[in-house]
């Protein structure tokens, strides 16, 4: 099975602990890997308006990928979509920040575009309302079903 790792969101706003960045790190070091970093486009999506807050207008991926795909809003764009097809990707590998959110989000999109999404649980965290990820995992298991941990992925 051809295995591609999407790092949603591991940026700067977001304030991801070291260990997470670290981890993510050496994992997207053995696979082909993309990432989401979300930028804020009030005219795209109105985080100020409705939440009072907003991602910064230029943070980039804290962990170094093979390709970084710039979103507004919850999902990835259409753009990396196709790159992950082109890439020839089975299962796509999802880890990063807010679980219950935007790493759940592209998990609805990876699942209706066929590309068998898979969360690292251990590679995620959660929003300030569960900062452990475990909401995140939960719903992740319920929606999709497939989950695994670092430790159990081969070297790619």
């Amino acid at each position: 099975m051809r295995d591609v790792l999407l790092v949603v969101d591991v940026q700067r706003s977001f304030a991801p602990p070291a260990w997470l960045v670290e981890r993510i790190a050496a994992l997207a070091a053995r696979l082909p890997s993309v990432a989401t970093v979300e930028r804020h486009d009030e005219a795209q999506v109105p985080f100020m308006r409705q939440l009072g807050w907003a991602p910064g207008a230029d943070d980039d991926s804290l962990v170094a990928v093979d390709r970084t795909f710039v979103k507004h809003g919850y999902t990835p764009p259409p753009a990396l979509l196709a790159h992950l097809r082109t890439l020839g990707a089975e299962r796509v590998l999802v880890c990063g920040i807010q679980a219950e959110t935007c790493v759940l989000a592209a998990g609805f999109q990876l699942f209706d575009a066929g590309l068998h999404p898979t969360l690292v649980t251990d590679l995620v965290v959660g929003s300030s309302l569960d900062r452990t990820g475990a909401l995140g995992a939960r719903l992740w298991q319920h929606h999709f079903g497939a989950v695994t941990r670092s430790d159990l992925l081969g070297d790619g």
